[in-house]
């Protein structure tokens, strides 16, 4: 039978709030959504719409408010809501799909194209995005001879092709600001037509010539994207009268609202959701080296907590390429639920390519064709057809087991189960070999799996890891989104210090404070109302900054910059539940694969059984092997450990 909708979950207190919190996670094939509510939270799926964003975000906010009402409510919904959080791989996609503005660079001074391609991937990356659509300034130019080379650049790019241009000149600021001025009177921007011009050091304030200048072309490729879709949401919420702004979760681990959010810091928002919902579990249980593995239908995203700090890169790396910005260091790898799989030089080859939310697997009955790893698992018996995805998405054996037939079985002269067991050790083995190849595994490793696909053969992977314990939060479908509910509101701020020392420092920080104190206006706060933090930057060194002087240690003739957080908390939920308590037998409400069936809503506290077993729950199946054991605790998360003695 369909289950009923998921009753809301228990998370812990929360920080006192006068409304609901909507966390909400846009992905490449489902969009998930978790509502917040002191200690309730309901949460819901929908299949992502990629022609059109909106349409699959007022979808979940019907379902959502179906689930908390009883009826389809949206605007009850909104009115009775503080504030949306919300992460998208919109723009991240268009930048791995290439697909995005025409962009042209204008550069000058020690700045070259040249410089800007130091490796094969910077290369290879520069001539997608700009190719040959390159001006070149001479900055020996003055007065009108320089504002006529200027002006000709702008026009010869435009009629090459370019619809957004960068200007980035090596080592001078004062330099583009005086070409903006010139370009601004030549090219108004209130003109039709006009070409935006994005000058890099607008964007951020960073010593290194080519590593600003691709930080502001990796901007000005996403911001369409971002800017068309973010703008349409926030305009059809105002309609339903929203008490605040749309907030955009960030790279960094906060959000902010749209107008104040810089495009680049949106790359891999999804991921680093589920690394902060990660670094949360490991706080809470005390998970020394916890190794998150987001698998969607898309990508498997990977992230690393270790002593209860999320790693990240000071420079974060955008397709291979450095940028200026502190970035979460994920690894997203195209092995997904929805990842193609197919027969290549009689070898089974798992993605990168995916069928996405449209048309979705074979089994979806949408028009797909290819085989992926859920009609693998439908086949096999794991998924149940009457219960999967809530029992809200009816999935098609025939279909699947044809898509196999044809794209698995027949090339490898296999019957279908066979072929379908061939595409489960080949997934396995992919997702296994990420795990291994992005950090060291230890007895101190523990994995958190999530993710709508996360949790389906956990064991398999794991054992191939060579992991021992593993934790599946109870919220691991929509993990990611909730883990966005654990951001506040923050801006970051830097500014070069003029000289090292105590005058240097009081005007850096002078100035800072100015356009904090703007920006958090802006986003509705007093800055006294706000935490701050402040930093001085060193090369690539960061040290915090706890008095009125700089550390001893900084040389007197570096090129340091100041660095000012301000933050201003807001409610979200916490963990609750231990495991290692009382436990008692699981109790089993059927059987698939010929193994027990655990339906995870109907397990009491500190519920235990051993494998082999089948966990499910309104929207994941995991598949416990042989040698593992569960505990399901009083939060719902379940906790997987190998029994002593077993094999590797």
């Amino acid at each position: 039978m369909p289950q009923a909708a998921p009753k809301p979950r228990e998370a812990g207190a929360a920080a006192a709030s006068a409304g609901l919190l909507i966390n909400i996670d846009n992905g490449g094939t489902l969009t998930d959504f978790c509502v917040l509510n002191g200690k309730q939270i309901w949460r819901t799926k929908t299949v992502t719409t990629p022609y059109d964003l909106s349409k699959c975000l007022f979808e979940g906010l019907k379902k959502a408010s179906r689930t908390i009402y009883g009826e389809e409510n949206v605007q009850r919904l909104l009115l009775a809501t503080d504030y949306i959080r919300y992460s998208t791989t919109q723009g991240t996609n268009a930048l791995v799909e290439r697909k995005g503005p025409r962009l042209g660079l204008i550069v000058g001074g020690s700045l070259t194209a040249k410089s800007m391609q130091s490796d094969s991937h910077s290369a290879e990356l520069f001539k997608s995005l700009v190719g040959d659509r390159v001006a070149v300034l001479d900055l020996k130019k003055s007065g009108d001879a320089l504002e006529a080379e200027a002006t000709r650049a702008v026009t010869r790019l435009a009629s090459e092709g370019a619809n957004r241009l960068v200007l980035a000149i090596g080592g001078d600021a004062d330099a583009e600001r005086a070409l903006k001025r010139v370009l601004l009177r030549k090219f108004p921007p209130h003109m039709l037509g006009a070409l935006p011009i994005l000058y890099s050091h607008e964007v951020v304030e960073d010593a290194d010539d080519a590593r600003r200048a691709w930080t502001a072309l990796f901007n000005a490729f996403l911001h369409p994207a971002m800017e068309r879709f973010l703008y349409n949401a926030e305009h059809k919420l105002r309609e339903f009268k929203t008490k605040n702004p749309l907030l955009i979760f960030r790279n960094d681990g906060h959000s902010a609202r749209i107008a104040r959010t810089i495009a680049l810091k949106t790359y891999s928002s999804g991921p680093r959701g589920g690394a902060e919902g990660a670094k949360a579990l490991a706080s809470h249980y005390g998970f020394k080296n916890l190794l998150s593995m987001d698998i969607g239908g898309t990508t498997t995203d990977i992230a690393l907590v270790e002593s209860g700090v999320v790693r990240t890169d000071r420079r974060g790396r955008v397709e291979g390429v450095t940028a200026s910005f502190e970035l979460c260091n994920v690894e997203s790898h195209g092995v997904g639920g929805s990842s193609i799989i197919k027969v290549e030089n009689g070898k089974i080859r798992v993605g990168p390519e995916s069928v996405g939310g449209a048309p979705g697997p074979a089994c979806f009955g949408l028009g797909g064709k290819e085989a992926t790893i859920t009609d693998a698992f439908l086949v096999l018996g794991l998924l149940d057809p009457a219960s999967y995805f809530g029992g809200e998405l009816k999935i098609d054996v025939e279909r699947a087991r044809a898509a196999i037939e044809d794209n698995v079985g027949r090339p490898l002269k296999l019957s279908v189960e066979d072929a379908a067991r061939a595409m489960e050790k080949a997934w396995v083995a992919k997702v296994a070999d990420t795990l291994k190849s992005f950090n060291k595994i230890t007895r101190d490793t523990t994995l958190a799996a999530f993710g709508g696909a996360g949790p389906f053969v956990v064991c398999k992977i794991a054992e191939a890891a060579g992991i021992e314990r593993v934790i599946i939060p109870g919220l691991a479908a929509v993990f990611s989104a909730f883990g966005i509910g654990f951001s506040d509101i923050a801006h970051h701020y830097e500014a070069p210090l003029p000289t090292n020392d105590a005058a240097g420092l009081k005007a850096a920080k002078a100035t800072l404070l100015e356009r904090a104190k703007r920006g958090m206006f802006a986003e509705g706060f007093d800055l006294k109302s706000c935490k701050l933090a402040w930093s001085v930057q060193s090369g690539d060194d960061v040290i915090a900054l706890k008095s009125e002087q700089l550390p001893k240690d900084l040389p007197k003739k570096a090129r340091a910059s100041l660095k000012l957080e301000a933050l201003k908390p807001i409610a979200h939920a916490s963990l609750a539940g231990k495991f290692g308590g009382k436990t008692t037998p699981a109790i089993a409400s059927g059987k698939r694969q010929g193994a027990p069936l655990y339906r995870v809503e109907d397990q009491k506290p500190g519920a235990s059984a051993s494998g082999p077993a089948v966990l499910e729950e309104s929207f994941f199946t995991c598949r416990l092997d042989a040698g593992w054991k569960f505990e399901i605790n009083p939060a719902g998360d379940i906790l997987l450990t190998r029994a002593k003695g077993e094999p590797r």
